[in-house]
């Protein structure tokens, strides 16, 4: 039996094995939700924020593949795994359903023992990720959350918010795998610059969003900190566009440094300490 109550959602065309799904999944405990158009399977998904889909690449109005685009650019719903399901077994597919961060593949016909292993898989897998940033592998959530309690106490850390402006324009213009590729490079960076810097277990590197990052280090790091990482990312980011585009980005990819104490900022609570992180100017 799943340890919780998980929730499902089914988009496939094929009723049959729709029911068929719905009926076997609901006997090994999960809840089960099913959708047989991709327009509705995607309303379904950002109201029921379901814990897996399961998505037929093949759907009457739109593609599996549009499905899984639209639902991972919506913030709500950007972290639900997907398995893909499909008659075919050309390559291109799974690339493509890679690319869009499938967490699976089957292919039709298959063993229902062979689906239960791979749900249960999945589920497990996103259980053990949901205290690290599946793109760069960095805490976020809880754990943030931890560290940035010590900044709340007397003579505690102080934070650095480093803000991404821009990704969503720079995703919209060359796709999910170069987004992710700009934020891996911009993790591994902060990461290499802290164990550089002597910090050890006293520095800390995490997600506040999917796609800003907090650095929590002792007061006299900070400054230091902030001019070493802003000018390593500022020399980074123009290797990320094409030879030539550089110069026609309008809205190009920028680097925001917010520094926080909370002893200088009388910040008085968690939820306000993140918020002035990350504030936008």
């Amino acid at each position: 039996m799943p340890e919780s109550k998980s929730k499902i959602l089914i988009i496939e065309d094929d009723r049959d094995l729709a029911e068929m799904l719905n009926a076997y999944l609901r006997v090994q405990g999960y809840e089960v939700l099913i959708s047989n158009w991709g327009e509705e399977g995607i309303r379904t998904a950002q109201t029921a924020k379901p814990n897996l889909l399961i998505l037929d690449i093949r759907l009457p109005d739109i593609d599996g593949f549009e499905v899984a685009r639209r639902l991972r650019a919506d913030r709500k719903t950007s972290e639900i795994p997907i398995i893909f399901l499909t008659e075919k077994r050309e390559r291109t597919d799974r690339l493509v359903g890679l690319e869009l961060g499938a967490d699976d593949y089957i292919t039709k016909p298959f063993d229902v023992q062979e689906m239960r292993l791979r749900v249960r898989n999945v589920l497990k897998r996103s259980r053990q990720d949901s205290l690290t940033n599946p793109v760069t592998g960095l805490p976020e959530g809880t754990l943030v959350d931890e560290r940035l309690s010590d900044c709340l106490q007397k003579d505690g850390p102080g934070a650095l918010g480093i803000i991404i402006e821009n990704i969503e324009l720079f995703r919209d213009a060359y796709g999910f795998v170069a987004k992710d590729d700009v934020l891996r490079a911009i993790s591994l960076i902060l990461t290499n610059a802290m164990r550089e810097s002597g910090l050890g277990e006293e520095g800390f590197v995490g997600h506040l969003t999917p796609t800003d990052f907090v650095m929590v280090l002792p007061q006299p790091a900070l400054d230091i900190m902030q001019d070493r990482i802003r000018s390593k990312l500022e020399q980074s980011l123009d290797f990320f566009y094409p030879m030539g585009d550089l110069e026609k980005q309008k809205n190009r990819l920028n680097i925001r440094i917010n520094l926080m104490s909370a002893s200088e900022q009388h910040v008085t609570g968690l939820v306000q300490l993140k918020t002035e992180i990350l504030k936008r100017k």
